[in-house]
């Protein structure tokens, strides 16, 4: 399967990217109340997920967070390690599995990272879009490798052990508007991810393609100042750049999309399998989480 979709990006080499960052402080500060008025997507708050306002929440066309079944993102770069360069590449295929996780049916999206040319990570991820069109996070069950063999398993999934879903991309993301949660999970997980609209209107080019107005978000961690991860969203697309801000931001990840497929059917039954795969791994490691959660179904 990995031939599929690696060897005809060609991923061999690293790309040179250069990224010009502008000063967190344009922003305003990451730490503000978030608004809680119900119906108005640019003010929603992680604290208003409710399974009620789910109906068709498999079918996701948020504009800057579109999943569709089928659809594969790839991306290469580098990322920084022990104080080095080491070159990384990601998939990220929507795939035609849905799965239930705190009342709401999810897409789940199967994710894997190369470092260095070696698997480190593999991961299955939910999304559900709400009926005012935000993109929620349910949750994810990630493996960790060393050596070809899973080392962690730190899963986390709304309604499961003081986990709770956040958001992934609002419906209508707004300059100046206060910063989210995109999930939190307590210890040992520790998820804390935040994200805030950085940048509105800009234009970038990967290899892929030139994009006109994209939408660039900063996620961050609160105990974790000075450190930012920058995310480039094209409509129509999803994420198509990754880059860092801050002094004290210690991966200085880069990624750029250098391929966007549609895959046939054939290809699709096969992401299908490899996803399956993972879970069946899951419910093996992740007793206590991912053994609470139903089987994965395919899309009606």
């Amino acid at each position: 399967m990995d031939g599929i979709q690696t060897s005809k990006a060609g991923f061999i080499s690293v790309l040179a990217v250069s990224i010009v960052v502008l000063s967190a402080s344009a922003c305003g500060g990451d730490g503000g109340t978030e608004g809680t008025v119900r119906g108005q997507a640019s003010e929603i708050s992680a604290k208003d997920f409710d399974p009620e306002d789910f109906d068709r929440s498999t079918d996701v066309d948020n504009p800057w967070f579109p999943l569709e079944p089928g659809t594969q993102l790839l991306y290469q770069g580098s990322t920084r390690e022990e104080g080095k360069r080491v070159p990384r590449r990601t998939a990220f295929t929507v795939t035609d599995l849905t799965k239930v996780v705190g009342g709401v049916r999810n897409v789940v999206v199967w994710e894997r990272d190369w470092r260095a040319g070696k698997l480190q990570e593999a991961e299955l991820a939910l999304f559900a879009q709400d009926k005012n069109g935000n993109v929620w996070h349910l949750g994810e069950y990630p493996e960790e490798y060393e050596d070809g063999k899973v080392v962690a398993a730190p899963a986390w999934f709304h309604g499961l052990k003081h986990a709770t879903a956040g958001i992934a991309m609002k419906a209508h993301p707004r300059l100046g508007a206060p910063a989210y949660a995109q999930g939190f999970a307590p210890p040992p997980i520790n998820w804390a991810d935040r994200a805030k609209v950085h940048e509105v209107g800009q234009r970038t080019c990967v290899p892929f393609r030139c994009y006109e107005d994209v939408l660039v978000a900063r996620e961050f961690e609160l105990n974790k100042p000075e450190s930012y991860q920058l995310k480039y969203y094209a409509r129509g697309v999803g994420n198509v750049r990754v880059g860092w801000l801050g002094r004290k931001d210690e991966d200085r990840e880069v990624l750029v999309l250098v391929k966007a497929v549609h895959l046939d059917q054939q290809a699709l039954a096969e992401v299908r399998r490899e996803a399956l795969t993972l879970e069946e791994h899951a419910y093996k490691i992740s007793k206590d989480v991912y053994g609470r959660t139903p089987p994965s179904t395919p899309i009606d």
